[in-house]
């Protein structure tokens, strides 16, 4: 077998291989991670998903062995196929989940019919280079651009595509990339064609026409999707690096949705936040130091400011929440420009490693990340997660958590109280109603015995809820939140994102 591996051609089918094995993953995790922001159950979705796609790469490399002439014709009408379903599949999973009771069909369907496309593509590939070199080099060539691309995609989606295309933009623009190989295909392997190709570059250039005018349209069709999921006009949204930053605004006031979630409504949101913060520092008597982990939105930071802190630090990890009080002014009114307090200092850090990696001690701590919906998040709930926390607290020291809700979530509340005591704290766990989330939780913790608050006399004047009355209500739990038997959540096991996700599927 003479050894081609100079020719430019053969050359040019690496490429494609490339190429297929990027653009087949992306659409893989666009579509479970689209799934898991519309459907909120990440393990189940990613799980589904992936191993749907990879079944139907099975299906598409079995059908390959009916494809008899044509070959190299015949990738390029699948190229194109694959370019046009996966390029409009983040738009029509958007839409399909606003108006469509059949989400699921839709989301699997898509998912089958896409993988199977990419599965036949790299068969015919391969019978189109088997007349240019030996099995062996085949074998170990094909696979090795394909094993490549599928690195190269895992690498660029969350850290380029992402944060810098968005979900929508990203699926079209990688449709244009399928599209314009199927176009590519019609000059480099036009000796393979044999008859016309007018027809077929006629259509690779509709195909690439079309979703080009998509990208430059995709803000609107992504905020044109995302006004029929939310109940109220989008009037803000943003891919940050890490989460879907959409807000909306109603008659009543403006709401913060990260990644479909509910984080707050501006209506009723000092309700959870005085209560988030206020019996934290009123058991330790006020603080000179606190510290805040979570909490973007500068509304818990707001209620520590009340008080005469000498200074306060937040961990964030995203950038864009932080800014969203400039970029969203109506924000920054709500939390009194409270990141412009000359007591405030800002670090854009994962909040486990930055606990790991410093020395500093803290007179109390706020704990307000989002709920416990992925594994990202969950390792921020476990016993690792407070002992660390634990060593950067001064003698003394009173701890907040937001712990979801004991009625909605009862089995994930507790299980955060438990885990708290496991890395030993003393808890004291509560609760108050707040419309827009029903009844909330929350978790007292400190090292040192612990006596809850009775009396709201020492706290800051101007609170519009907290009240001894109130306060003394929120360590009472009615018969159905009383505490349940739960596994303690730990790196290894993360019981708490499974349990959490179990109990709220059941209200959605």
């Amino acid at each position: 077998m003479a050894e081609p591996a100079r020719s430019p051609q053969i050359s040019v089918f690496y490429v494609n291989v490339l190429v297929v094995a990027a653009c087949g993953l992306v659409y893989e995790l666009l579509a479970a991670t689209l799934a898991s922001y519309l459907l909120g159950d990440s393990i189940t979705q990613f799980s589904l998903i992936i191993g749907l796609f990879i079944s139907a790469l099975g299906a598409g490399a079995f059908v390959s062995r009916w494809v008899d002439r044509g070959l190299a014709r015949t990738f390029i009408e699948v190229e194109l196929g694959v370019a046009l379903l996966g390029g409009l599949s983040a738009p029509l999973l958007f839409f399909a989940f606003a108006h469509s009771s059949a989400f699921y069909v839709v989301l699997y369907a898509l998912v089958f019919l896409i993988g199977a496309l990419v599965g036949l593509e790299l068969p015919l590939l391969m019978r189109i280079l088997r007349e240019h070199l030996s099995f062996k080099d085949l074998v170990s060539r094909v696979l090795t651009f394909d094993y490549l691309g599928a690195l190269l995609a895992s690498i660029l989606f969350p850290l380029v595509f992402v944060p810098r295309l968005g979900l929508v933009r990203t699926s079209l623009a990688i449709g244009v990339l399928n599209g314009l190989v199927a176009l590519w295909g019609t000059y480099t392997m036009r000796g393979l064609l044999g008859g016309s190709v007018v027809g077929l570059r006629a259509r690779a250039v509709l195909v690439v026409a079309g979703l080009t005018v998509g990208i430059a349209f995709a803000d609107g069709l992504t905020t044109l999707a995302e006004a029929q999921m939310f109940p109220d006009e989008v009037v803000y949204a943003r891919q940050s690096r890490y989460q879907r930053i959409v807000v909306t605004r109603g008659k009543a006031g403006f709401q913060l949705y990260l990644n479909g979630n509910l984080q707050f409504s501006s209506v009723d949101e000092r309700r959870y936040h005085e209560a988030l913060v206020h019996p934290a520092l009123l058991a330790r008597g006020g603080a000179v130091r606190v510290l805040v982990l979570g909490g973007g939105d500068g509304l818990a930071l707001r209620e520590i400011l009340r008080w005469p802190v000498a200074e306060v630090t937040l961990v964030d990890l995203d950038r864009d929440m932080i800014n969203l009080s400039e970029r969203f002014p109506p924000l920054g009114e709500l939390n009194r420009h409270a990141f412009d307090d000359p007591r405030v200092t800002v670090a854009y850090e994962d909040a486990m490693i930055w606990l790991e990696e410093g020395s500093d001690r803290w007179d109390a701590a706020i704990v307000d990340f989002p709920d416990p919906n992925n594994f990202a998040l969950g390792k921020l709930y476990t016993t690792r997660f407070y002992r660390l926390l634990a060593r950067r607290l001064a003698p003394g020291a009173t701890v907040a958590v937001q712990s979801t809700s004991p009625l909605f979530a009862r089995e994930s509340f507790w299980c955060i109280v438990r885990t708290l005591e496991a890395a030993g704290f003393k808890v004291a766990p509560y609760q108050t109603t707040v419309p827009s989330f029903g009844v909330w939780g929350f978790a007292l913790a400190r090292i040192a015995p612990l006596a809850p608050p009775t009396s709201a006399a020492a706290a800051p004047a101007g609170l519009t809820y907290l009240n001894d009355d109130a306060l003394a209500a929120m360590f009472r739990f009615s018969a159905d939140m009383t505490p349940v038997p739960v596994e303690v959540n730990r790196l290894d096991n993360q019981v708490l994102v499974r349990t959490y996700e179990r109990e709220w599927r059941r209200w959605d």
